[in-house]
């Protein structure tokens, strides 16, 4: 199986987009890509997630001019489809952010984004050439997360325990945004119907100077259970998991913008 790399360009560029695909093609690497479409209503940043998820697509090339990489729009939806591919190929695959015009603080981006490297493009096909031919990285997280865009029924989260982990309860709330509809289910499938335990809406949690609005079920939760919440709007940050009442409870903050 040959080994391809994604290159996404965030301006419709056609020379900028011909000459990184030279660069990486000269590494005898084969590329497919997109143009980014800005469009989070109709969910547009999902479109490339099955060639980024496809077993040959070894490396994400993300390209474009600081002003597209500081939109709130274009980091939303590109930390969002950076959580699908994590979730799929796990967080240590690899993601290169190729900034046109400067240099690019990747700490301030959304969470998904944090491991990513920035390159120039001067020095991008070396780079590629070792990153697409190293093994991948295994990076254990004390969590899953899933995302489900489903055109006429909205964001849907996956969330629960790490494997060989199990929570009692399980919480999800957002800042910003709103939850909606909830359940719980096997991994990998939104339910159908489901029996919540003790469901709770409304529930305003503190983190900082930052307030979420949870929905919660105190169903027990295994490694192979999970526990799915629809969120509407385009949260800044979502908070979530065991729904415990002890002082110690372990809950995650994954930055959307």
């Amino acid at each position: 199986m040959k080994k391809k790399i994604w290159i996404t360009v965030l301006e419709k560029d056609e020379p900028k987009a011909k000459k990184i695909f030279q660069t990486v093609n000269q590494y005898g690497l084969a590329t497919d890509g997109n143009f980014w479409i800005d469009d989070l209503e109709k969910m547009e940043w999902a479109g490339p997630a099955p060639q980024l998820v496809a077993p040959e697509t070894a490396l994400w090339i993300v390209s474009g001019t600081l002003e597209s990489f500081n939109k709130t729009s274009i980091r939303y939806g590109l930390g969002l489809l950076a959580a699908m591919v994590q979730a799929a190929k796990g967080h240590g695959f690899p993601i290169l952010l190729v900034p046109a015009d400067g240099d690019l603080d990747v700490a301030g981006l959304p969470t998904a984004l944090k491991g990513a490297e920035t390159v120039k493009l001067a020095l991008l096909g070396p780079k590629v050439a070792a990153k697409a031919n190293i093994p991948l990285k295994k990076i254990a997280a004390d969590y899953r997360l899933d995302l489900y865009p489903i055109p006429g029924l909205g964001l849907w989260f996956e969330i629960g325990p790490a494997p060989g982990h199990s929570w009692q309860g399980v919480m999800l709330g957002a800042q910003g945004g709103e939850v909606d509809a909830h359940g719980v289910g096997a991994h990998g499938r939104i339910p159908d119907r489901c029996v919540l335990e003790y469901a709770m809406k409304g529930l305003k949690l503190q983190a900082g100077d930052r307030e979420f609005i949870a929905w919660a079920v105190k169903n027990t939760l295994s490694e192979n259970d999970s526990y799915y919440a629809r969120v509407r709007g385009n949260p800044k940050a979502l908070l979530f998991g065991e729904m415990s009442e002890a002082d110690d409870a372990e809950v995650f903050i994954l930055s959307l913008e």
